[in-house]
């Protein structure tokens, strides 16, 4: 669809949204609204039918909102419109210095251009591209170009205290695996031990395995494991506490490292088990102008990514593509001014009323952001009619199928409600579209803040919603 179809199409959105009379929840979401106990000013939503954009149900619909993970919709529809669904990343190993005979006499540079997934088994292909290119000494160091994002310092424990979550990862030009790793701990009953198996197990992690093999049933002290992170960098780990030989096998997953650090150390792991040598230091700089192109590592297609990130609500992944669509508009280095100028930016030439929204990564996992039901339920029904309508909407769960949406919904009929969810604290919500009886498709979009509540509020009161959408509609 061209810029000028788009944009009349919104403008109708918002004329028949303006004349829409606002009226009371149908009965059975307002009787789940009152078994929470959940008070109506904390509760919005909207359906609207998505060819039309008359509404069918609506309540307090233009209240802005903390979304969560619904804010998702927004940033994954702004890259494909914006960028393409064949939009790609580029990593780069460059050369500072002669190579021959497969050995490098200088330095090795690896260049991150922002790639959202590079995941430990891309990283290994492409460290066998290098070696696949004749490299197979480094006989300087290891270089670290991250400069492709430039973002201020965050404490990554602000938003929950909890900093090692894979959640709470912070967006890098170079991130590997979500900087993540994951421990397997297994009694070893022959060897009087308990083995702890890292994977990754980058070369520069060290890990302290305190835990003591205890005799008896698995359970009490026999089955309590302890686990630590003591240095500041992030760079040793520390197990302490009791299994028993008939505990099974258990496994904890954490962010360690720093994104460079991680890098590095994954790499040269890889390295080392390719049969590549290596024995310098690393540092992180940007690359020199005399530095030589060696190998260019594509990512996935931003198609592959848009569905991967609502799919699982990848945060990290979402604050890639905000941070994408800033430096692809304003220039490098991405930054979240510039996310947050592209947004808007996009959204005028869409004609979307978006200009009251506050956004600040991308992803949801913020205090700050805010958005009405309403202007979500406009970016979905002008995502539902524009070019990459395929790509957009097979990217979100399907109720009772897959993603986040799996396990919920599970009587809804196969592919009738395809919905991104939102959860924090005080926070829950869901987005996407609903196929009502009469066939027609609509728009659902449901929020609820209220901060008395945990994580979770109001999840009856959505699939409520959605029940009456499939049924009454």
């Amino acid at each position: 669809m061209s810029r000028t179809p788009a944009a009349a199409l919104a403008c109708c959105l918002l004329l028949g949204l303006s004349r829409a009379a606002l009226g009371a929840p149908p009965a059975p979401v307002a009787e789940a609204i009152a078994a929470e106990r959940i008070a109506s000013p904390a509760v919005s939503f909207v359906v609207l039918d998505v060819e039309s954009g008359q509404i069918a149900a609506s309540f307090n619909p233009n209240t802005p909102r903390s979304p969560a993970s619904t804010i998702k919709v927004v940033t994954t529809f702004a890259a494909l419109d914006s960028l393409g669904p064949a939009y790609t990343w580029h990593t780069q190993a460059l050369l500072q210095g002669a190579l021959a005979d497969g050995v490098l006499d200088g330095d090795l540079i690896l260049k991150g251009g922002g790639d959202p997934y590079m995941t430990l088994d891309r990283w290994w292909s492409f460290v066998h591209e290098l070696r696949a290119k004749g490299l197979r000494g480094l006989g300087g160091d290891i270089v670290i170009d991250d400069t492709a994002f430039a973002l201020p310092t965050e404490d990554p424990a602000a938003f929950d205290g909890r900093p090692h979550q894979a959640y709470n990862a912070e967006p890098s030009a170079l991130m590997v695996n979500f900087q993540s790793v994951e421990f397997r701990l297994v009694p070893n009953p022959g060897g009087r031990r308990v083995d702890i198996a890292a994977t990754p197990a980058p070369v520069n992690l060290a890990i302290d395995n305190r835990v003591a093999l205890m005799s008896g049933p698995c359970s009490g002290r026999a089955a309590r494991v302890a686990f630590e992170v003591p240095s500041a960098e992030w760079d040793r780990v520390e197990f302490t506490g009791f299994l028993s030989p008939q505990c099974a096998e258990r496994s904890v997953t954490r962010v360690l490292l720093s994104a460079p650090s991680y890098a590095f150390g994954t790499f040269v792991q890889l390295w080392r088990e390719s049969g590549g040598t290596f024995d310098g230091k690393w540092r992180i700089a940007a690359a020199p102008s005399t530095a030589t192109p060696f190998v260019s590592f594509d990512s996935l297609t931003l198609a592959e990514v848009v569905r991967l990130t609502n799919k699982f609500s990848n945060n990290l992944m979402a604050r890639h593509l905000f941070l994408t669509l800033g430096a692809e508009r304003f220039g490098a280095p991405a930054t979240l001014d510039k996310g947050v100028r592209a947004l808007s930016a996009w959204s005028q030439e869409r004609g979307l009323p978006l200009s009251d929204m506050e956004i600040d990564n991308g992803s949801g996992l913020s205090r700050t952001a805010r958005i009405s039901v309403l202007q979500l339920a406009a970016v979905l029904r002008a995502a539902y009619h524009s070019r990459y309508a395929p790509e957009f909407v097979a990217s979100l769960p399907l109720a009772g199928v897959d993603g986040t949406m799996r396990s919920r919904l599970q009587g809804s009929q196969p592919g009738s409600a395809r919905l991104k969810t939102g959860h924090l604290d005080g926070v829950s919500g869901i987005a996407g579209y609903v196929t009502g009886a009469s066939g027609k498709v609509y728009v659902v979009v449901s929020l609820i803040n209220d901060a008395r509540e945990g994580a979770g509020v109001g999840d009856s009161v959505h699939n409520a919603l959605v029940d009456w959408t499939q049924a009454a509609l």
